[in-house]
């Protein structure tokens, strides 16, 4: 009797992976694009949807439920990535330099401009405090650093996608095939707002094997899910687990705007950035990019959905960044009290106008403050990120029929989209049009700021206008990782007193990627510097 209850419970659980795999079909052999027709660019990627029947079913999961002929099928096309990075250090007045450095140690108090009289002593001063009365350590002119990560092929001629914080500001890439072979690389385009990057082997050999891009809308909450990378350097790593769930955004990343992650089980783990998360038919349905700190947990990863990454990716092998739609409002999500407060019904969905910028698109087609926007050119929006992300796909230029429900009543309008703004300043303090109101945000911080008011500056006991107040701070971001939290003051950037939020982003839109900020911060009624590198992610 024991015997038939244990059969009966491993044909149970054959029957449940073979459904949820869809038969167990996997792809064949890593798939090539079909020739193209003569004086036609050929195709970037391969898509699921333009494969046979043939194709798509000629490998089972064998009875057993094992993925190890998925594997073998799709791993040649899976690549390890090694980084090297040089960082220049932008001077610091008053403080010395390397010996290979034009500048000196400061002198003493009262010296001579430039040799550490005023605030030089005071910034000498702050050194002497925390190194036991010696001065200053002297300051290198430059960092050097390596890192680990995945990445994927995804045509036949070497273009390769990953993260790009895998391949952010690196002075050299080298990546290392499955076969063992290594070839340098470069950066084709980077999109910092959705983490994917693309780059293209120098001197690639040719038919390299290569991936097939899936349907990430169409993966579901429990498919399996297959994680393949080298964690720790650990090449040709394969874990398996399931969809945890969709759609995880600012609950991740409160910074990150177009952030819509799958969430998985599957082991990700540090140097897994970068590679790809397969559905159990070997098609690529994420990008693996985030975990949850190990100190709070395990089993928790994030991945890019690959539908996100195939809207960008023609822009990013075309121009090397990528020019999002842009609407010109202020919106916020339509919570169950809200919806109750324009007399709408509480499980109603929809992005709420909390603001409309003069003159622009949205406002020439007539939006108003208080209008819920339920739909994009016949797509529902559940949510105000949902929103930003829609029109953001848009190319600039295009139009674009809203729905919106005024006074209980549905209204349609039309307008042609704008180019987002893409300047430094209006990136520094987070102007992307469409956002949630919940402070000015300055990604290359990973911070959102306020301005003091009155009221926050008597609360916090100080006076108004004296620095910028620290809203929130982005997990793993680089505010985070030098100590920024919640609640402190920033009151000087750069050694320059700051008052209100635009002095924080003009000052930061001077700086490049890599530079150090160097942030005063108040905490209490104490003071610190903290260096911060310059952006986002890293």
């Amino acid at each position: 009797m024991r015997r038939i209850i244990r059969r009966s419970l491993s044909i149970t659980f054959i029957a449940a992976l073979l459904a949820c795999s869809q038969d167990g079909r996997a792809a064949t052999e890593p798939q090539r694009p079909a020739a193209a027709p003569a004086g036609r660019e050929a195709p970037l990627f391969v898509e699921a949807a333009q494969q046979s029947p043939q194709q798509q079913a000629q490998i089972a999961v064998p009875a057993q439920g094992s993925v190890a002929p998925l594997i073998e099928k799709v791993q040649g096309a899976v690549v390890n990535i090694s980084t090297t990075t040089v960082v220049k250090h932008p001077p610091v007045r008053g403080m010395p330099q390397s010996p290979h450095g034009r500048g000196q140690a400061p002198g003493g108090r009262g010296g001579a401009p430039g040799q550490g009289g005023g605030d030089d002593q005071e910034f000498q001063d702050f050194f002497e405090k925390f190194f036991g009365g010696r001065p200053a350590p002297q300051m290198p002119e430059e960092f050097r650093g390596s890192s680990l990560g995945s990445g994927f092929l995804i045509s036949p001629d070497g273009f390769i996608l990953t993260n790009n914080h895998v391949v952010q500001d690196a002075t050299d890439i080298l990546v290392r095939l499955t076969d063992g072979g290594e070839f340098k690389a470069e950066t084709v385009g980077r999109d910092p707002a959705t983490d994917v990057a693309l780059i293209r082997l120098v001197n690639p050999p040719k038919n390299l094997p290569n991936v097939v891009l899936g349907d990430s809308d169409a993966i579901r909450q429990g498919d399996f899910v297959l994680a393949l990378g080298s964690p720790f350097g650990l090449r040709n790593t394969a874990t398996l687990g399931i969809i945890s769930a969709k759609h995880r955004g600012r609950e991740v990343n409160p910074t990150g705007t177009y952030d819509d992650f799958l969430q998985t089980d599957a082991a990700i783990n540090s140097g897994n950035s970068g590679g790809p998360l397969f559905n159990l038919r070997g098609e690529v349905v994420g990008i693996n990019t985030a975990i949850v700190s190990p100190q709070l947990g395990s089993g928790v990863g994030f991945a890019v959905p690959i539908n996100l990454a195939k809207s960008i990716l023609p822009q990013l092998r075309e121009k090397g960044k990528v020019t999002r739609g842009y609407a010109g409002v202020s919106i916020t999500d339509l919570s169950r009290d809200l919806a109750q407060g324009f007399g709408l019904p509480p499980d109603q969905k929809g992005a709420l106008v909390q603001g409309v910028v003069p003159r622009g698109p949205a406002a020439k087609a007539g939006v108003q403050p208080g209008d819920v926007i339920v739909a994009v050119n016949g797509k529902p929006v559940a949510s105000g990120s949902d929103l930003t992300r829609t029109v953001a796909m848009v190319p600039p230029g295009s139009k674009v029929d809203l729905t919106v429900l005024r006074g209980g009543q549905k209204k349609q309008l039309s307008f042609a989209v704008a180019q987002r703004p893409d300047d430094e300043e209006a990136i520094a303090r987070g102007d992307t049009g469409e956002e949630e109101q919940k402070g000015d945000k300055s990604p290359k911080l990973g911070v959102t700021l306020a301005d003091l008011t009155p009221q926050i500056a008597r609360q916090l006991g100080v006076e108004p206008g004296e620095g910028v107040l620290v809203r929130d701070v982005a997990a793993s971001g680089p505010a985070a990782r030098a100590g920024i939290e919640p609640g402190m003051i920033i009151v000087e950037l750069n050694r320059k007193p700051v008052k209100t939020v635009q002095d924080v982003a003009q000052a930061i839109a001077k700086m490049k990627d890599g530079d150090v900020a160097l942030l005063r911060v108040r905490r209490g009624q104490d003071l610190a510097y903290v260096a911060v590198p310059v952006g986002g992610r890293q």
